[in-house]
């Protein structure tokens, strides 16, 4: 089977292989071993070496069909979309009709091209994964509604089966309730947290962008140190927001509490989950937001915004704390854990008992009775 993915996602060639980000990659490696063929068509990188995040693809017979990147932010970038945009549909037509196989990762640029591409080939057989928030009420771009519009059409997307987060009142027959996974079950291990009652361990896990709203964690770090707490913070990912945060911490003289990581290895995000007693994650926008249901997976309690399938995550707030931009109402709930340190112990086991329910072999089963 030729299997061909349209992704957004922008490569780099290094020492004969291609890299990615490291979710991405890691879970179309999985993908790519039930396939004969991995074509990727997508945006590289000329110069640079991978990021620390990132990883390689591990297929033997890959096949990469370089693309142009392209965005819409600004007047002068219009020329420079519409020349990427006609070379997108030419490769992405061209190729699409010599694969067995159409694989979207929507949403995105290239999920758009790709989501029109895919109508002209009503009986190939085709998957999409929708990274984002499904929740057609939720406010989103144009492009991603226009995405969700021709997925969810069964008359113009033949032979489509959409996986999404979350269960949703208005799914048509193609779009299936979907998960991911992070993590095998040969890593379940116990964990035993640090005393909460003498340090509370925060941490922050994804891009330092304001969409994903790190501030809220900083925020409750002062609150929580002002009020006689011992607290530490650590912000895992980079992105413009770190300096901003930086600026802050030497303003109020809090940099000896948080510590401003950047993109580290999966296996340091690891070692400091297992460590760290709540995940503070204000996002905006999710879809299944892996930073939440990798802290559950080590016991790193969430707190997080009710965005996407995140309340179904959490159980409606049984296993973690769902934040509707209050920090008193957070600064309340950890103060209850710190009271009663069989409470942090409950919702801790709940968060793990539910995401260790979700391993990389589950996810793999699902996606070979897929293909």
């Amino acid at each position: 089977m030729k299997f061909l993915i349209f992704s957004h996602v922008l490569h780099t060639n290094a020492n004969g292989l291609f890299y990615g980000y490291g979710p991405y990659v890691k879970e179309m490696n999985i993908w790519g071993k039930y396939v004969d063929e991995l074509w990727v068509l997508a945006p590289l990188k000329k110069n640079g070496s991978p990021d620390p995040i990132d990883l390689p693809y591990s297929h033997p017979n890959i096949r990469f069909i370089e693309v142009p990147s392209f965005q819409i932010t600004s007047i002068y970038h219009i020329p420079n979309a519409i020349l990427a945009t006609l070379v997108v549909l030419i490769k992405g037509v061209y190729f699409s009709a010599k694969a067995d196989h159409l694989h979207l990762r929507c949403p995105g640029n290239m999920g758009l091209l790709g989501s029109i591409i895919q109508t002209f080939f009503p009986f190939k057989p085709k998957t999409t994964k929708y990274a984002g928030n499904w929740d057609r009420n939720a406010p989103k771009p144009w492009s991603y509604k226009m995405q969700q519009w021709i997925l969810n059409n069964t008359l113009i997307s033949r032979k489509m089966k959409v996986l999404a987060y979350g269960k949703w009142n208005d799914q048509t027959t193609n779009i299936l309730p979907f998960f991911t996974a992070s993590y095998s079950k040969n890593q379940i291990v116990e964990v035993i947290k640090p005393d909460i009652q003498k340090c509370i361990n925060l941490i922050f896990v994804g891009s330092m962008t304001s969409n994903k709203r790190p501030e809220l964690a900083y925020e409750l770090l002062k609150d929580l140190i002002k009020s006689g707490k011992t607290v530490q913070l650590e912000f895992l990912g980079k992105g413009p927001e770190i300096e901003r945060i930086a600026k802050f911490a030497k303003e109020d003289k809090m940099e000896d509490f948080i510590q401003l990581r950047g993109n580290v290895p999966a296996s340091d995000v690891i070692e400091k989950l297992k460590k760290s007693h709540f995940l503070i994650f204000g996002s905006k926008s999710e879809g299944w937001p892996k930073a939440v249901a990798e802290a559950m997976f080590w016991g790193c309690i969430p707190v997080t915004s009710p965005v996407s399938c995140v309340p179904e995550m959490l159980g409606n707030g049984e296993r973690g704390f769902l934040m509707h931009n209050n920090l008193e109402g957070v600064h309340a709930f950890i103060q209850r854990c710190i009271s009663e340190p069989k409470t942090f112990k409950e919702i801790s086991q709940l968060a793990m008992n539910w995401s260790r329910s979700y391993t990389l072999e589950t996810f793999e089963k699902s996606i070979k009775e897929l293909l």
